[in-house]
């Protein structure tokens, strides 16, 4: 997968703008892919060139120009042909785990700090999906969103917190195991 698959899905919803754009991942599948603003940029300008988007300037007063990007029907061709294509899962590359992987040459301690760090982080994004699963009011969902886009949207949100659940319940563990050392 790569970003110019999420942004053609995000714009098959509606067409927008890419600082809009950038909002709508942060705030909604950043959890599984995130990107930052320029991009989202790139990507918007390689989809223009190539003709999956198009690019519509709305002039404004007193403000920049506002360039509102929508698909093509080139560009739904070929999301639609990413979402059948065959699903290929990436290796796995997580700094964390390297590290934690060879920490038995850092002093207990530093261990102790490297997993409450990563325990830092997790609970602040788990908190993050939780604070937007419990201000997503149903009711406020644009007609247009049908009822299988909302499910599905939701089941990634759902993986997203169930996943770092799962984490915190394994660095308590992994602290457990660590105690059970006798360090």
């Amino acid at each position: 997968m790569s970003l110019r698959h999420s942004v053609l899905g995000l714009l098959s919803i509606r067409p927008m703008s890419g600082y809009e754009l950038k909002k709508i991942i942060d705030s909604s599948v950043a959890h599984f892919w995130n990107a930052d603003q320029s991009q989202v940029y790139r990507t918007l300008s390689a989809l223009v060139e190539e003709g999956l988007a198009a690019r519509r300037t709305v002039v404004q007063e007193e403000r920049p120009n506002l360039h509102i990007h929508s698909l093509t029907d080139s560009g739904l061709a070929e999301l639609d042909r990413w979402l059948a294509s065959p699903l290929r899962t990436p290796p796995s590359r997580d700094p964390f785990l390297a590290r934690l992987f060879f920490a038995d040459r850092l002093p207990m301690e530093r261990i102790r700090e490297l997993l409450d760090a990563r325990r830092k982080e997790v609970g602040e994004a788990l908190a993050a999906l939780e604070t937007i699963r419990d201000t997503t009011d149903p009711d406020e969902v644009p007609d247009e969103v049908s009822d299988l886009a909302r499910v599905l949207r939701m089941a990634t949100l759902a993986y997203g917190i169930a996943h770092g659940r799962a984490e915190l319940d394994w660095l308590d563990t992994t602290e457990r195991n660590l105690k059970e050392l006798g360090t």
